[in-house]
């Protein structure tokens, strides 16, 4: 019986369903149905202005953003997804603060739904540290269907590490 490393923390019920779809073949097809193309946000900087969109619309007053950047090493060196870096530095006699946000380079491929729910999620760390309520109610804000596109996105990495690309 494989890992369903992306699903640990679900019920028994629902892993024992994903594994069922995984042996009958079924996954790809149900992945498919629901977001049947890739996006077309390839680059750094593409990537970048669609953030800064994001953030414009939901977040117009919070801290601007320096980089934001796909990363080939975020999964293997952070166990994540995405990530939301705050570093300071002092230039002068003043205190510089720039906010960068890495997005794992696995979603150069994924369904647009899914880098969206990424980036709402890094996005909403430059409110809120923490993975809180009040976290994940602006992700919520940001993404009316933030937690099923969560669970949709588990399944996509599921697929991607068990069977291959989807795409």
């Amino acid at each position: 019986m494989q890992e369903l490393r992306y699903l640990s923390g679900y019920p028994q019920q629902i892993t024992e369903q994903i594994r069922q779809l995984i042996e009958e073949q079924g996954l790809s097809s149900v992945l498919l149905r629901k977001y049947p193309v890739s996006h077309e946000i390839k680059t750094d900087k593409a990537l970048y202005d669609f953030t800064v969109e994001l953030k414009n619309q939901f977040l117009r007053k919070a801290n601007p953003l320096s980089k934001v950047v796909y990363d080939s090493k975020i999964d293997v060196i952070h166990h994540a997804l995405g990530l939301h870096s705050f570093i300071s530095r002092v230039q002068g006699g003043k205190l510089k603060a720039k906010h960068e946000i890495r997005v794992g380079s696995v979603f150069k491929t994924a369904p647009l739904a899914f880098l969206r729910m990424i980036v709402v999620h890094e996005l909403a760390h430059l409110k809120d540290k923490e993975h809180n309520k009040a976290f994940y109610a602006l992700c919520e804000h940001m993404e009316q269907d933030y937690h099923q596109l969560e669970f949709d996105m588990r399944l996509y990495l599921t697929h991607l590490e068990l069977i291959g690309p989807l795409y």
